[in-house]
């Protein structure tokens, strides 16, 4: 089994370090325009061989996995390329636009659009991860679309490293992942940011800082490149989260200032029940 990997991050590494795992006959071939990601990715065993977009017709899966505002001029080239029998798998964490781009594609049977609820806060093939994507949820988007037999390729493929499968619209995907990751993201940023600002004028500020604000702002650390088009795509949902907890943000600031501390306790005991809910989602 020859297998692509456009794209030799954390992602696509992860995935080709399992897919050796379960395949060992599998031949793990890396693309990348970073030439020191597919050195690194060489000698660390994430992949096989290099490889570039001319030898994609050699391809019987193809992974992509590189940010998302490239993925949407790369993809239909990808499509182009490929034999009639392979796969082509796109990670991203949009749906609706690169579903979109895709959907006259001749090859359009030849694609299935997943999105993988794994990472870090690290980038690079260095950060790649074997068991990364073990337990962890996998939406697939507009399964409909891409050809039975391929479908199933895919499935084992998921079967095997360990992921739970869930299946939504493009546009479901969108609106309820920025809610669930894009808002987080943005909301460990911010607090960095502030933080950061606050630390010019206090400089023991982080000699205070303990392992709750450690974790908070863990997701601070990724990648602006990787990010910065993420939040462009999914912009209108991301502006909604954003409103909406602004709006919370400012009723827990007028409580504060209001003296209203009964209603502060309140608002975080209701807010308690999010302990049972993601207990029940794992």
């Amino acid at each position: 089994m020859k297998v692509f990997i456009i794209g030799t991050g954390l992602i696509g590494g992860s995935f080709a370090l399992d897919i050796q795992q379960e395949y060992s006959e599998a031949i793990i071939y890396g693309i990348d325009t970073n030439s020191r990601h597919l050195k690194e990715a060489l000698e660390h065993g994430v992949i096989h061989r290099e490889a570039t977009m001319n030898d994609l017709p050699l391809a019987d899966i193809v992974f992509l996995t590189i940010p998302v505002d490239i993925a949407l001029a790369v993809l239909p080239k990808v499509l182009d390329l490929i034999s009639d029998d392979a796969l082509v798998i796109d990670v991203g964490s949009t749906k609706q636009r690169i579903c979109d781009v895709v959907k006259e594609h001749p090859k359009r049977r030849n694609f299935l659009a997943a999105h993988p609820i794994a990472g870090t806060e690290f980038s690079g093939p260095k950060a790649a991860l074997q068991g990364l994507y073990k337990d962890k949820t996998n939406i697939i988007c507009e399964v409909e679309k891409t050809a039975f037999k391929l479908q199933e390729k895919a499935l084992e493929i998921f079967s095997k490293i360990g992921m739970r499968i869930r299946y939504m619209d493009a546009v479901s995907h969108d609106k309820h992942i920025a809610y669930v990751s894009h808002l987080s993201h943005i909301s460990s940023f911010m607090l960095g940011k502030t933080v950061i600002d606050k630390e010019k004028n206090e400089r023991d500020i982080f000699d205070m800082a303990g392992s709750g604000f450690e974790s908070t702002v863990r997701l601070a650390k990724s990648s602006p490149a990787m990010w910065t088009p993420i939040f462009e795509q999914n912009k209108d949902n991301i502006i909604e989260t954003l409103e909406e907890y602004i709006g919370n943000l400012q009723q827990f600031k007028t409580l504060m200032e209001e003296h209203k501390f009964d209603k502060v306790f309140e608002e975080m005991q209701q807010t308690n029940h999010i302990a049972s809910i993601l207990k029940g989602i794992k």
